[in-house]
Protein backbone atom coordinates (compact mmCIF):
# COMPACT_ATOMS: atom_id res chain seq x y z
CA UNK A 1 0.00 0.00 0.00
CA UNK A 2 1.62 3.25 -0.92
CA UNK A 3 2.03 5.60 1.63
CA UNK A 4 -0.10 8.53 2.43
CA UNK A 5 1.76 11.78 2.86
CA UNK A 6 -0.46 14.84 4.56
CA UNK A 7 0.88 18.58 3.66
CA UNK A 8 -0.79 21.67 4.95
CA UNK A 9 -0.76 24.39 3.38
CA UNK A 10 -1.69 27.61 5.79
CA UNK A 11 -4.05 30.12 3.58
CA UNK A 12 -1.40 32.90 2.93
CA UNK A 13 0.33 30.64 0.89
CA UNK A 14 -2.69 29.61 -1.24
CA UNK A 15 -3.53 33.68 -1.64
CA UNK A 16 -2.34 35.38 -4.91
CA UNK A 17 0.51 37.35 -4.40
CA UNK A 18 -1.77 40.46 -5.44
CA UNK A 19 -4.85 39.80 -2.75
CA UNK A 20 -1.96 39.92 0.19
CA UNK A 21 -1.68 43.24 1.77
CA UNK A 22 0.57 45.73 0.74
CA UNK A 23 1.36 48.80 2.42
CA UNK A 24 -0.05 51.73 0.40
CA UNK A 25 3.29 53.31 -0.19
CA UNK A 26 4.43 50.33 -2.10
CA UNK A 27 0.94 49.75 -4.45
CA UNK A 28 1.19 53.49 -5.74
CA UNK A 29 4.92 53.29 -6.82
CA UNK A 30 3.94 49.57 -8.50
CA UNK A 31 1.55 51.80 -9.96
CA UNK A 32 3.65 54.49 -11.24
CA UNK A 33 6.07 51.88 -12.32
CA UNK A 34 3.86 50.21 -14.61
CA UNK A 35 2.57 53.64 -16.01
CA UNK A 36 5.98 55.05 -16.03
CA UNK A 37 5.33 56.86 -19.32
CA UNK A 38 2.22 58.28 -18.58
CA UNK A 39 3.71 59.49 -14.76
CA UNK A 40 6.70 60.97 -16.69
CA UNK A 41 4.58 62.74 -19.22
CA UNK A 42 2.70 64.67 -16.37
CA UNK A 43 5.18 65.30 -14.63
CA UNK A 44 6.87 66.79 -17.40
CA UNK A 45 3.77 68.94 -18.18
CA UNK A 46 3.75 70.12 -14.46
CA UNK A 47 7.84 70.66 -14.28
CA UNK A 48 7.09 73.14 -17.65
CA UNK A 49 4.50 74.89 -16.39
CA UNK A 50 6.05 75.72 -12.56
CA UNK A 51 9.47 76.52 -14.84
CA UNK A 52 7.75 78.84 -16.63
CA UNK A 53 5.99 80.50 -14.53
CA UNK A 54 8.83 80.83 -12.29
CA UNK A 55 11.23 82.16 -15.51
CA UNK A 56 9.23 85.14 -15.96
CA UNK A 57 9.84 86.80 -12.58
CA UNK A 58 13.50 86.70 -14.12
CA UNK A 59 12.75 88.31 -17.34
CA UNK A 60 13.35 90.25 -19.56
CA UNK A 61 15.26 86.95 -20.97
CA UNK A 62 16.96 87.30 -24.11
CA UNK A 63 15.16 85.55 -27.31
CA UNK A 64 18.10 83.05 -27.64
CA UNK A 65 17.26 81.96 -24.30
CA UNK A 66 13.58 81.25 -24.90
CA UNK A 67 14.59 79.64 -28.57
CA UNK A 68 16.76 77.42 -26.48
CA UNK A 69 14.03 76.71 -23.93
CA UNK A 70 11.87 75.63 -26.54
CA UNK A 71 13.94 73.75 -28.48
CA UNK A 72 13.75 69.79 -27.32
CA UNK A 73 10.20 70.64 -27.90
CA UNK A 74 10.79 72.02 -31.50
CA UNK A 75 12.31 68.48 -32.06
CA UNK A 76 9.75 66.24 -30.24
CA UNK A 77 7.44 68.09 -32.95
CA UNK A 78 9.57 67.75 -35.88
CA UNK A 79 9.58 63.87 -35.28
CA UNK A 80 5.97 63.38 -34.68
CA UNK A 81 5.39 65.21 -37.96
CA UNK A 82 7.66 63.21 -39.81
CA UNK A 83 5.59 59.99 -39.22
CA UNK A 84 2.27 61.29 -40.54
CA UNK A 85 2.46 60.80 -43.88
CA UNK A 86 3.75 56.55 -43.26
CA UNK A 87 1.54 56.48 -40.50
CA UNK A 88 -1.58 58.02 -42.46
CA UNK A 89 -1.18 55.96 -45.64
CA UNK A 90 -0.01 52.75 -43.93
CA UNK A 91 -3.21 52.80 -41.62
CA UNK A 92 -5.60 53.53 -44.10
CA UNK A 93 -4.07 51.27 -46.58
CA UNK A 94 -4.14 48.36 -44.44
CA UNK A 95 -7.05 49.07 -42.48
CA UNK A 96 -9.40 49.21 -45.51
CA UNK A 97 -7.76 46.30 -47.45
CA UNK A 98 -8.59 44.13 -44.25
CA UNK A 99 -12.57 45.21 -45.02
CA UNK A 100 -14.88 44.54 -48.24
CA UNK A 101 -16.40 47.32 -49.48
CA UNK A 102 -19.61 47.03 -47.53
CA UNK A 103 -18.12 46.68 -43.97
CA UNK A 104 -16.24 49.83 -45.13
CA UNK A 105 -19.08 51.62 -45.97
CA UNK A 106 -21.03 51.23 -42.88
CA UNK A 107 -17.69 52.01 -40.87
CA UNK A 108 -17.58 55.47 -42.90
CA UNK A 109 -21.42 56.33 -42.67
CA UNK A 110 -21.37 56.29 -39.23
CA UNK A 111 -17.89 57.56 -38.43
CA UNK A 112 -19.44 60.39 -40.64
CA UNK A 113 -22.53 60.67 -38.61
CA UNK A 114 -20.54 60.60 -35.35
CA UNK A 115 -18.50 63.63 -36.78
CA UNK A 116 -21.33 66.09 -37.66
CA UNK A 117 -23.31 65.57 -35.17
CA UNK A 118 -20.80 66.05 -32.48
CA UNK A 119 -19.17 69.12 -34.29
CA UNK A 120 -22.75 70.78 -34.27
CA UNK A 121 -23.24 70.45 -30.79
CA UNK A 122 -20.12 71.70 -29.58
CA UNK A 123 -21.31 74.72 -32.32
CA UNK A 124 -24.39 74.98 -30.83
CA UNK A 125 -22.60 74.68 -26.97
CA UNK A 126 -20.42 77.14 -27.77
CA UNK A 127 -23.08 79.65 -28.83
CA UNK A 128 -25.71 78.99 -25.69
CA UNK A 129 -22.37 79.65 -23.44
CA UNK A 130 -21.14 82.78 -25.21
CA UNK A 131 -24.91 84.41 -25.48
CA UNK A 132 -25.54 83.35 -21.68
CA UNK A 133 -21.99 84.74 -20.28
CA UNK A 134 -21.43 87.42 -22.55
CA UNK A 135 -17.97 88.42 -22.10
CA UNK A 136 -17.98 90.84 -24.72
CA UNK A 137 -17.91 94.62 -23.65
CA UNK A 138 -17.45 97.55 -25.77
CA UNK A 139 -15.44 98.97 -23.43
CA UNK A 140 -12.29 96.20 -24.47
CA UNK A 141 -12.82 97.50 -27.91
CA UNK A 142 -10.45 100.69 -25.95
CA UNK A 143 -8.37 98.91 -24.18
CA UNK A 144 -7.27 96.50 -26.87
CA UNK A 145 -7.57 99.02 -29.72
CA UNK A 146 -7.53 98.69 -33.44
CA UNK A 147 -6.37 94.65 -34.86
CA UNK A 148 -4.60 94.27 -38.03
CA UNK A 149 -6.52 93.92 -41.21
CA UNK A 150 -6.88 90.83 -42.74
CA UNK A 151 -7.46 90.01 -46.46
CA UNK A 152 -11.40 88.83 -46.90
CA UNK A 153 -11.96 85.61 -47.74
CA UNK A 154 -14.87 84.10 -49.60
CA UNK A 155 -16.97 81.16 -48.64
CA UNK A 156 -17.19 80.11 -51.51
CA UNK A 157 -13.27 79.94 -52.54
CA UNK A 158 -12.64 77.98 -49.38
CA UNK A 159 -15.42 75.23 -50.28
CA UNK A 160 -13.38 75.32 -54.14
CA UNK A 161 -10.60 75.28 -52.73
CA UNK A 162 -11.40 72.18 -50.00
CA UNK A 163 -13.00 70.16 -53.01
CA UNK A 164 -9.91 70.85 -55.00
CA UNK A 165 -7.43 69.49 -52.25
CA UNK A 166 -9.72 66.25 -52.21
CA UNK A 167 -8.31 65.68 -55.64
CA UNK A 168 -4.38 66.78 -55.90
CA UNK A 169 -3.19 66.51 -58.97
CA UNK A 170 0.27 65.49 -57.85
CA UNK A 171 0.82 63.03 -55.10
CA UNK A 172 4.12 63.93 -54.50
CA UNK A 173 3.34 67.89 -54.15
CA UNK A 174 0.42 66.48 -51.93
CA UNK A 175 2.91 65.67 -49.14
CA UNK A 176 4.34 69.38 -48.85
CA UNK A 177 2.01 71.70 -50.50
CA UNK A 178 -1.84 72.31 -51.17
CA UNK A 179 -3.65 74.71 -53.05
CA UNK A 180 -5.33 78.24 -52.22
CA UNK A 181 -7.23 80.77 -54.00
CA UNK A 182 -5.90 84.37 -53.30
CA UNK A 183 -6.90 87.22 -54.50
CA UNK A 184 -4.84 90.56 -56.31
CA UNK A 185 -4.77 93.46 -56.76
CA UNK A 186 -4.04 94.85 -60.26
CA UNK A 187 -3.20 98.04 -61.64
CA UNK A 188 -4.54 98.19 -65.03
CA UNK A 189 -3.90 101.63 -67.23
CA UNK A 190 -6.86 103.40 -68.62
CA UNK A 191 -7.38 103.63 -72.51
CA UNK A 192 -7.55 106.92 -73.98
CA UNK A 193 -10.09 106.96 -76.53
CA UNK A 194 -9.07 109.30 -79.27
CA UNK A 195 -12.76 110.26 -80.03
CA UNK A 196 -13.23 111.86 -76.77
CA UNK A 197 -10.79 114.43 -77.46
CA UNK A 198 -13.51 117.48 -77.29
CA UNK A 199 -14.69 116.63 -73.94
CA UNK A 200 -11.45 116.12 -72.13
CA UNK A 201 -10.86 119.96 -73.74
CA UNK A 202 -14.23 121.01 -71.65
CA UNK A 203 -13.00 119.08 -68.85
CA UNK A 204 -9.82 120.82 -68.65
CA UNK A 205 -11.69 124.46 -68.80
CA UNK A 206 -14.02 123.53 -66.48
CA UNK A 207 -11.43 122.40 -63.78
CA UNK A 208 -12.93 119.23 -63.45
CA UNK A 209 -10.19 117.28 -65.85
CA UNK A 210 -8.78 113.63 -64.48
CA UNK A 211 -5.73 112.44 -65.87
CA UNK A 212 -6.64 109.78 -68.51
CA UNK A 213 -3.00 108.17 -67.66
CA UNK A 214 -4.52 107.40 -63.91
CA UNK A 215 -4.74 103.06 -63.70
CA UNK A 216 -7.58 101.25 -62.37
CA UNK A 217 -7.70 98.95 -59.34
CA UNK A 218 -8.61 95.66 -60.81
CA UNK A 219 -9.19 92.70 -58.42
CA UNK A 220 -7.95 89.23 -59.92
CA UNK A 221 -8.49 85.81 -58.40
CA UNK A 222 -5.81 83.17 -58.58
CA UNK A 223 -4.49 79.66 -57.42
CA UNK A 224 -1.39 79.45 -55.71
CA UNK A 225 0.58 76.55 -53.91
CA UNK A 226 0.80 77.31 -50.38
CA UNK A 227 3.39 75.27 -47.69
CA UNK A 228 1.62 72.50 -45.58
CA UNK A 229 0.86 68.91 -46.17
CA UNK A 230 -2.32 68.26 -47.92
CA UNK A 231 -4.32 66.08 -45.59
CA UNK A 232 -7.25 65.73 -47.30
CA UNK A 233 -5.94 64.68 -50.59
CA UNK A 234 -3.81 62.03 -49.16
CA UNK A 235 -6.42 60.65 -47.06
CA UNK A 236 -9.00 60.30 -50.53
CA UNK A 237 -6.62 58.94 -52.39
CA UNK A 238 -5.25 56.56 -49.92
CA UNK A 239 -9.12 55.54 -48.82
CA UNK A 240 -9.75 54.55 -52.50
CA UNK A 241 -6.18 52.63 -52.88
CA UNK A 242 -6.87 50.61 -49.37
CA UNK A 243 -10.71 49.94 -50.88
CA UNK A 244 -9.62 48.85 -54.03
CA UNK A 245 -6.71 46.64 -52.81
CA UNK A 246 -9.10 44.84 -50.40
CA UNK A 247 -11.42 43.79 -53.49
CA UNK A 248 -8.45 42.59 -55.61
CA UNK A 249 -8.47 39.55 -52.87
CA UNK A 250 -5.27 37.16 -53.10
CA UNK A 251 -3.67 39.47 -55.82
CA UNK A 252 -3.21 41.94 -53.40
CA UNK A 253 -1.68 40.01 -51.01
CA UNK A 254 1.70 41.28 -50.86
CA UNK A 255 1.07 44.58 -50.97
CA UNK A 256 -1.00 43.88 -47.92
CA UNK A 257 2.01 42.48 -45.83
CA UNK A 258 4.00 45.29 -47.41
CA UNK A 259 2.18 48.05 -45.49
CA UNK A 260 0.88 45.92 -42.00
CA UNK A 261 4.97 45.40 -42.38
CA UNK A 262 5.52 49.54 -42.48
CA UNK A 263 2.88 50.14 -39.86
CA UNK A 264 4.23 48.54 -37.59
CA UNK A 265 7.40 49.62 -37.72
CA UNK A 266 6.21 53.48 -37.57
CA UNK A 267 4.41 52.13 -34.12
CA UNK A 268 7.92 50.77 -32.83
CA UNK A 269 9.61 54.48 -33.96
CA UNK A 270 6.13 56.47 -32.70
CA UNK A 271 7.18 53.93 -28.81
CA UNK A 272 10.47 55.00 -29.01
CA UNK A 273 9.50 58.72 -29.41
CA UNK A 274 7.34 58.74 -26.74
CA UNK A 275 9.54 58.21 -24.27
CA UNK A 276 11.38 61.06 -25.00
CA UNK A 277 7.71 63.07 -25.07
CA UNK A 278 8.06 64.03 -21.49
CA UNK A 279 11.01 66.17 -22.18
CA UNK A 280 9.92 67.52 -25.17
CA UNK A 281 6.18 68.52 -24.24
CA UNK A 282 7.81 70.39 -20.74
CA UNK A 283 9.47 72.27 -23.01
CA UNK A 284 7.26 73.51 -25.62
CA UNK A 285 4.93 74.13 -22.39
CA UNK A 286 7.88 76.53 -21.03
CA UNK A 287 8.95 77.95 -23.85
CA UNK A 288 5.28 79.49 -24.06
CA UNK A 289 4.77 80.75 -20.68
CA UNK A 290 8.03 82.42 -20.93
CA UNK A 291 7.68 84.03 -24.39
CA UNK A 292 3.91 85.76 -23.42
CA UNK A 293 4.05 89.10 -23.18
CA UNK A 294 2.07 90.80 -20.87
CA UNK A 295 0.46 87.91 -19.27
CA UNK A 296 -1.29 89.72 -16.21
CA UNK A 297 -3.07 92.27 -18.95
CA UNK A 298 -4.19 89.86 -21.39
CA UNK A 299 -5.39 87.88 -18.56
CA UNK A 300 -7.52 90.65 -17.71
CA UNK A 301 -8.47 92.06 -20.87
CA UNK A 302 -9.64 88.34 -21.96
CA UNK A 303 -10.30 86.75 -18.92
CA UNK A 304 -13.92 86.10 -19.55
CA UNK A 305 -13.49 85.17 -23.28
CA UNK A 306 -11.18 82.78 -22.49
CA UNK A 307 -13.17 81.37 -19.12
CA UNK A 308 -16.21 80.99 -22.00
CA UNK A 309 -14.28 78.80 -24.36
CA UNK A 310 -12.28 76.64 -21.53
CA UNK A 311 -16.04 75.94 -20.32
CA UNK A 312 -17.19 74.82 -23.23
CA UNK A 313 -14.34 73.10 -23.67
CA UNK A 314 -15.02 70.94 -20.14
CA UNK A 315 -18.76 70.47 -20.39
CA UNK A 316 -18.23 69.08 -24.34
CA UNK A 317 -15.17 67.02 -23.37
CA UNK A 318 -16.05 65.99 -20.14
CA UNK A 319 -19.87 65.58 -19.85
CA UNK A 320 -21.10 65.34 -23.79
CA UNK A 321 -18.99 62.85 -25.27
CA UNK A 322 -19.02 60.66 -22.80
CA UNK A 323 -22.62 61.10 -22.06
CA UNK A 324 -22.47 60.16 -25.90
CA UNK A 325 -20.70 57.11 -25.59
CA UNK A 326 -22.05 55.60 -22.43
CA UNK A 327 -25.86 55.96 -23.92
CA UNK A 328 -24.68 54.15 -27.46
CA UNK A 329 -21.84 51.74 -26.00
CA UNK A 330 -23.42 51.56 -22.26
CA UNK A 331 -19.40 51.26 -21.01
CA UNK A 332 -17.93 53.14 -18.33
CA UNK A 333 -16.24 56.23 -20.45
CA UNK A 334 -13.53 57.45 -17.48
CA UNK A 335 -12.66 54.01 -18.17
CA UNK A 336 -12.32 54.85 -21.71
CA UNK A 337 -10.83 58.58 -21.08
CA UNK A 338 -7.83 56.77 -18.87
CA UNK A 339 -6.43 54.87 -21.82
CA UNK A 340 -6.23 57.80 -23.87
CA UNK A 341 -4.96 59.88 -20.79
CA UNK A 342 -1.41 59.80 -22.90
CA UNK A 343 -3.02 60.77 -26.25
CA UNK A 344 -5.03 63.69 -23.94
CA UNK A 345 -1.24 65.00 -22.74
CA UNK A 346 0.26 65.02 -25.84
CA UNK A 347 -2.06 67.10 -27.53
CA UNK A 348 -2.26 69.23 -24.49
CA UNK A 349 1.47 70.02 -25.65
CA UNK A 350 1.86 69.41 -29.25
CA UNK A 351 -0.80 71.43 -30.16
CA UNK A 352 -1.61 69.08 -33.28
CA UNK A 353 -4.41 66.62 -33.85
CA UNK A 354 -2.01 65.10 -36.68
CA UNK A 355 1.12 64.99 -34.93
CA UNK A 356 -0.58 63.50 -31.54
CA UNK A 357 -2.54 60.59 -34.07
CA UNK A 358 0.73 57.99 -33.35
CA UNK A 359 0.26 58.42 -29.72
CA UNK A 360 -3.69 57.85 -30.14
CA UNK A 361 -3.50 55.00 -32.40
CA UNK A 362 -1.22 53.48 -29.77
CA UNK A 363 -3.74 54.05 -26.97
CA UNK A 364 -6.47 52.73 -28.62
CA UNK A 365 -5.11 49.77 -30.02
CA UNK A 366 -2.74 48.73 -27.09
CA UNK A 367 -4.69 50.10 -24.13
CA UNK A 368 -8.34 49.57 -25.04
CA UNK A 369 -7.98 46.84 -27.31
CA UNK A 370 -9.97 48.36 -30.46
CA UNK A 371 -9.58 46.53 -33.89
CA UNK A 372 -7.17 47.73 -36.27
CA UNK A 373 -9.56 48.04 -38.77
CA UNK A 374 -11.36 50.37 -37.01
CA UNK A 375 -8.41 52.52 -35.13
CA UNK A 376 -6.74 52.69 -39.32
CA UNK A 377 -9.59 54.19 -40.64
CA UNK A 378 -11.36 56.39 -37.88
CA UNK A 379 -8.38 58.11 -36.83
CA UNK A 380 -6.95 59.61 -39.84
CA UNK A 381 -10.20 60.82 -41.08
CA UNK A 382 -10.72 62.11 -37.84
CA UNK A 383 -8.00 64.03 -37.20
CA UNK A 384 -8.40 65.75 -40.20
CA UNK A 385 -12.18 66.89 -40.55
CA UNK A 386 -13.52 66.29 -36.72
CA UNK A 387 -12.90 69.50 -34.62
CA UNK A 388 -15.38 69.81 -31.98
CA UNK A 389 -13.14 71.76 -29.70
CA UNK A 390 -12.10 74.23 -32.77
CA UNK A 391 -16.08 74.45 -34.02
CA UNK A 392 -17.09 75.67 -30.36
CA UNK A 393 -14.04 78.13 -30.22
CA UNK A 394 -15.03 79.53 -33.31
CA UNK A 395 -18.75 79.87 -32.51
CA UNK A 396 -17.95 81.63 -29.40
CA UNK A 397 -14.71 83.88 -30.74
CA UNK A 398 -17.03 85.37 -33.99
CA UNK A 399 -19.89 86.46 -31.38
CA UNK A 400 -17.93 87.63 -28.97
CA UNK A 401 -16.26 89.91 -31.60
CA UNK A 402 -19.52 90.92 -32.29
CA UNK A 403 -20.27 92.06 -28.60
CA UNK A 404 -17.10 93.70 -28.41
CA UNK A 405 -18.16 95.77 -31.33
CA UNK A 406 -21.94 96.32 -30.41
CA UNK A 407 -23.38 94.68 -33.06
CA UNK A 408 -26.13 93.02 -32.54
CA UNK A 409 -26.99 89.44 -34.15
CA UNK A 410 -30.22 88.19 -35.02
CA UNK A 411 -31.56 84.73 -34.71
CA UNK A 412 -30.90 84.05 -38.27
CA UNK A 413 -27.66 85.29 -38.38
CA UNK A 414 -26.15 83.49 -34.92
CA UNK A 415 -27.49 79.96 -36.95
CA UNK A 416 -25.46 81.29 -39.83
CA UNK A 417 -22.03 81.25 -36.89
CA UNK A 418 -23.54 77.93 -36.10
CA UNK A 419 -23.67 76.30 -39.11
CA UNK A 420 -20.33 78.24 -40.57
CA UNK A 421 -18.69 77.11 -37.40
CA UNK A 422 -19.29 73.35 -38.29
CA UNK A 423 -18.12 73.14 -41.92
CA UNK A 424 -15.26 75.77 -41.32
CA UNK A 425 -14.04 73.10 -38.55
CA UNK A 426 -14.46 70.44 -41.25
CA UNK A 427 -11.96 72.39 -43.62
CA UNK A 428 -9.83 73.13 -40.90
CA UNK A 429 -6.32 71.37 -41.42
CA UNK A 430 -4.89 69.58 -38.57
CA UNK A 431 -2.27 72.11 -38.00
CA UNK A 432 -1.44 74.49 -34.87
CA UNK A 433 -3.32 77.43 -35.22
CA UNK A 434 -5.69 76.77 -37.93
CA UNK A 435 -8.28 78.04 -36.26
CA UNK A 436 -7.49 81.62 -36.82
CA UNK A 437 -7.34 80.60 -40.36
CA UNK A 438 -10.67 79.40 -41.23
CA UNK A 439 -12.46 82.31 -38.34
CA UNK A 440 -12.11 84.18 -41.73
CA UNK A 441 -14.80 82.25 -42.93
CA UNK A 442 -16.97 82.88 -40.24
CA UNK A 443 -17.02 86.67 -39.70
CA UNK A 444 -17.02 87.40 -43.19
CA UNK A 445 -20.52 85.21 -43.73
CA UNK A 446 -22.14 87.42 -40.83
CA UNK A 447 -20.28 91.33 -41.88
CA UNK A 448 -17.95 91.37 -38.82
CA UNK A 449 -14.46 92.91 -38.80
CA UNK A 450 -11.91 90.66 -39.33
CA UNK A 451 -9.26 92.96 -38.22
CA UNK A 452 -10.39 91.98 -34.86
CA UNK A 453 -9.08 88.02 -35.18
CA UNK A 454 -5.61 89.32 -34.43
CA UNK A 455 -6.62 90.52 -30.98
CA UNK A 456 -7.33 87.08 -30.15
CA UNK A 457 -4.03 85.93 -30.96
CA UNK A 458 -2.37 86.90 -27.25
CA UNK A 459 -4.61 83.65 -25.78
CA UNK A 460 -4.67 81.41 -28.81
CA UNK A 461 -1.52 79.72 -27.42
CA UNK A 462 -3.54 78.38 -24.56
CA UNK A 463 -7.24 77.84 -26.07
CA UNK A 464 -5.41 76.13 -29.15
CA UNK A 465 -4.02 73.42 -26.75
CA UNK A 466 -6.99 72.53 -24.73
CA UNK A 467 -9.09 72.77 -28.02
CA UNK A 468 -6.84 70.28 -29.99
CA UNK A 469 -6.88 68.15 -26.63
CA UNK A 470 -10.88 68.21 -26.86
CA UNK A 471 -10.42 66.90 -30.62
CA UNK A 472 -8.32 64.06 -30.07
CA UNK A 473 -10.99 62.60 -27.38
CA UNK A 474 -13.68 63.42 -29.85
CA UNK A 475 -11.63 61.55 -32.71
CA UNK A 476 -11.06 58.61 -29.50
CA UNK A 477 -14.72 58.51 -28.47
CA UNK A 478 -15.70 58.14 -32.17
CA UNK A 479 -13.40 54.78 -32.78
CA UNK A 480 -14.82 53.29 -29.52
CA UNK A 481 -17.99 53.62 -30.58
CA UNK A 482 -17.90 53.14 -34.46
CA UNK A 483 -16.19 49.33 -33.12
CA UNK A 484 -18.96 48.70 -30.72
CA UNK A 485 -21.72 49.13 -33.65
CA UNK A 486 -19.45 47.21 -36.06
CA UNK A 487 -18.03 44.62 -33.25
CA UNK A 488 -20.95 41.67 -35.01
CA UNK A 489 -20.13 43.11 -38.79
CA UNK A 490 -16.06 42.24 -37.98
CA UNK A 491 -16.52 38.60 -36.13
CA UNK A 492 -18.83 37.56 -39.21
CA UNK A 493 -15.81 39.00 -41.37
CA UNK A 494 -13.25 37.39 -39.22
CA UNK A 495 -15.46 33.95 -39.68
CA UNK A 496 -15.88 34.12 -43.47
CA UNK A 497 -11.94 34.70 -43.37
CA UNK A 498 -11.34 31.66 -41.40
CA UNK A 499 -13.78 29.22 -43.09
CA UNK A 500 -12.00 30.80 -46.55
CA UNK A 501 -8.54 30.14 -45.02
CA UNK A 502 -9.90 26.39 -43.34
CA UNK A 503 -10.89 25.82 -47.29
CA UNK A 504 -8.19 26.46 -48.88
CA UNK A 505 -5.88 24.67 -46.34
CA UNK A 506 -8.37 21.62 -46.86
CA UNK A 507 -8.13 21.96 -50.99
CA UNK A 508 -3.89 22.20 -50.56
CA UNK A 509 -4.29 19.22 -47.74
CA UNK A 510 -6.01 16.80 -50.50
CA UNK A 511 -3.66 17.93 -53.44
CA UNK A 512 -0.66 17.41 -51.80
CA UNK A 513 -2.43 13.50 -50.50
CA UNK A 514 -3.07 13.15 -54.08
CA UNK A 515 0.54 13.66 -55.07
CA UNK A 516 1.65 11.57 -52.85
CA UNK A 517 -0.53 8.88 -54.08
CA UNK A 518 0.05 9.11 -57.41
CA UNK A 519 3.88 9.79 -56.73
CA UNK A 520 3.76 6.36 -54.91
CA UNK A 521 1.85 4.30 -57.12
CA UNK A 522 4.11 5.22 -59.83
CA UNK A 523 6.76 3.14 -58.12
CA UNK A 524 7.80 -0.16 -58.94
CA UNK A 525 6.14 -1.81 -56.10
CA UNK A 526 3.28 0.49 -56.07
CA UNK A 527 0.74 -2.17 -55.90
CA UNK A 528 1.20 -3.11 -52.30
CA UNK A 529 3.02 -0.24 -51.20
CA UNK A 530 -0.50 1.77 -50.46
CA UNK A 531 -1.64 -2.10 -48.95
CA UNK A 532 0.42 -2.38 -46.21
CA UNK A 533 1.09 1.30 -45.36
CA UNK A 534 -2.38 1.02 -43.99
CA UNK A 535 -1.99 -2.19 -41.23
CA UNK A 536 1.52 -0.61 -40.42
CA UNK A 537 -0.89 2.56 -39.37
CA UNK A 538 -3.07 0.52 -37.57
CA UNK A 539 -0.34 -0.65 -34.84
CA UNK A 540 -0.39 0.18 -30.97
CA UNK A 541 1.92 0.19 -28.44
CA UNK A 542 0.58 -0.75 -25.15
CA UNK A 543 1.89 0.22 -21.74
CA UNK A 544 2.11 -1.34 -19.15
CA UNK A 545 1.16 -0.73 -15.61
CA UNK A 546 4.77 0.70 -14.86
CA UNK A 547 4.81 2.70 -17.63
CA UNK A 548 7.23 0.76 -19.60
CA UNK A 549 6.60 -0.36 -22.96
CA UNK A 550 5.16 -3.41 -23.14
CA UNK A 551 5.71 -5.74 -25.88
CA UNK A 552 3.34 -5.04 -28.92
CA UNK A 553 2.23 -7.31 -31.55
CA UNK A 554 3.63 -7.23 -35.01
CA UNK A 555 1.39 -6.66 -37.84
CA UNK A 556 0.53 -10.52 -39.30
CA UNK A 557 1.53 -11.56 -42.77
CA UNK A 558 -0.62 -11.64 -45.17
CA UNK A 559 -1.60 -14.80 -47.59
CA UNK A 560 0.37 -13.19 -50.24
CA UNK A 561 3.43 -12.30 -48.12
CA UNK A 562 3.53 -15.61 -46.72
CA UNK A 563 3.39 -18.08 -50.06
CA UNK A 564 6.42 -16.11 -51.07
Amino acid sequence: MPKQVEVRITDSHMMPEEFQKKPIWRRILANLQKNLLLTLTVLGVVLGSVCGGLLRYASPIHPDVVMLISFPGDILMRMLKMLILPLIISSLITGLAGLDAKSSGRLGTRAMVYYMATTVIAAVLGVILVLSIHPGNPNLRKELGEGHKNKEVSSLDAFLDLIRNLFPENLVQACFQQIQTVTKKILVPTKQDVANVTDTILEAINGTFEDPNEPTVMIKKGLEFKDGMNVLGLIGFFIAFGVTMGRMGDQAKLMVDFFNILNEIVMKLVLLIMWYSPLGIGSLICGKIVAIEDLEVVARQLGMYMVTVVTGLIIHGGIFLPLIYFGITRKNPFSFLGGIFQAWITALGTASSAGTLPVTFRCLEENLGIDKRVTRFVLPVGATINMDGTALYEAVAAIFIAQMNGIYLDAGQIVTVSLTATLASVGAASIPSAGLVTMLLILTAVGLPTQDISLLVAVDWLLDRLRTSVNVVGDSFGAGIVYHLSRLELEQLDAQHLAQEGMEMTKTQSAQAGLKTLQENSSPSGNYSGYSAVHVEDCKVNVANNGSPADYPGVEDETWNRES
